[in-house]
């Protein structure tokens, strides 16, 4: 019973983030479910898997949980991905959880975000509360070590991107897609050669209240393509 209990408070608390999120932010409309994920690889690759299936989801992840990827769980002509490409509108409710490469594991990014611009037939949109991104490594050469948009929707609310490599983006990279960054920062992210923290390739992304620092070799690139990034 104490289980139960349990999960109907993190199922409650995350309920109201959810709502909070969808006023924070201009996302559309969010998925019209709420599945809890346990604090596991696995679950977490079928819980996308299946959120994927059916047109979205709203997945809520154990507060403090680390979801820590061993391997990578998706693949396309931009590299290994450790969880599978995102083709519909997901949402993932942290509320302090990380998703990180395992340090042994080989390289891949931890997110992709994949929209009908760059991938016709497909809808990915992802919006992310209380979630840190950690340790993901692009295949050279390849861009987007933490996450990669190719023509999607990214909104990120009280979340951070930390400490991923990539030849440019290491922390975020976008191409014919946008990405809005609430209260959330993309921070000791690496570039082999621009946009140690965000690179534009096209497309746009807005900042409210967020940071892109101590990101090597730069912050952001091209230079003037994120507005408040220096």
């Amino acid at each position: 019973m104490r289980a139960v209990r349990t999960l109907r408070s993190i199922i409650g608390v995350c309920a109201l983030a959810m709502g909070l999120t969808a006023a924070l932010t201009a996302a559309p409309t969010m998925a019209h479910a709420l599945t809890p994920v346990l604090c596991n690889e696995t679950a977490l690759v079928n819980a996308i898997t299946a959120a994927n299936a059916t047109g979205g989801d709203t997945l809520a992840l154990i507060p403090g949980c680390t979801y820590t990827l061993t391997s990578a769980h998706g693949s396309g002509p931009t590299g290994p991905v450790g969880l599978p490409p995102l083709t519909a509108p997901i949402t993932l409710l942290g509320l302090g959880a990380t998703i990180a490469r395992d340090p042994s594991a080989p390289p891949f990014r931890i997110l992709q975000v994949e929209g009908a611009a760059n991938v016709p037939g497909t809808k990915g949109q992802l919006s992310m509360v209380g979630v840190t991104i950690r340790g993901g490594s692009a295949v050279a050469p390849f861009p987007g070590g933490g996450i990669t948009n190719l023509g999607g929707t990214v909104f990120l609310v009280s979340s951070s991107v930390t400490g991923n490599t990539a030849v440019a983006g290491g922390g975020i990279y976008t191409d014919q897609g946008a990405v809005s960054l609430t209260a959330s920062s993309v921070t000791s992210n690496t570039a082999t050669t621009r946009g140690g923290g965000i690179y534009v390739n096209s497309g746009g992304v807005t900042m409210l209240a967020s940071t892109v620092s101590g990101n090597t070799p730069d912050n952001c690139a091209p230079s003037g393509s994120v507005v408040g990034c220096t």
